[in-house]
């Protein structure tokens, strides 16, 4: 079964948290999203509370390391994806980026010029199902 490690900001914002579910949802049809906590709405801004910081960054990296892909909403800015996404390039992972353009903001081009990363553009979240159906980076299906 294709592991799919999702990112998103946790300590960024949450403002996205309901988008984050619904990605996650429509990802779990092409194998197990081993990071399915980043769409709970009881997570806050600080994280999970329960756990070391040393904690969360040994348990992600853990998880992104044995991921076949990595899935990035990368609209809210966030240290923490941008560090996953680099840590994902270093290690020759697969990186898709989902970015909803607003208003005048653009992607960093530290994302957006990486030619191993593949950016995509999109406005709503119902045009989810027909991106990622066409997605090479997923076409192992577990279903």
């Amino acid at each position: 079964m294709m592991k799919i490690y999702f990112a998103a900001s946790i300590r960024g914002g949450r403002n996205d948290v309901a988008h984050y579910a619904q990605f996650i949802t429509l990802l779990k049809n092409f194998g197990e999203v081993l990071t399915e906590h980043i769409a709970d709405p009881h997570l806050t801004p600080h994280g999970e509370s329960h756990l070391t910081d040393v904690q969360i960054h040994d348990r992600d990296m853990d998880w992104l390391l044995s991921a076949d892909v990595v899935i990035a909403e990368v609209t809210t800015p966030s240290l923490g994806v941008g560090y996953e996404i680099g840590r994902a390039v270093e290690n020759n992972i697969p990186v898709v980026c989902f970015y909803r353009k607003q208003g005048d903001r653009r992607l960093s081009a530290m994302i957006a010029g990486n030619k191993t990363i593949t950016v995509i553009e999109y406005n709503q979240v119902q045009e989810l199902p027909k991106i990622l159906d066409n997605l090479p980076q997923l076409d192992n299906r577990a279903v």
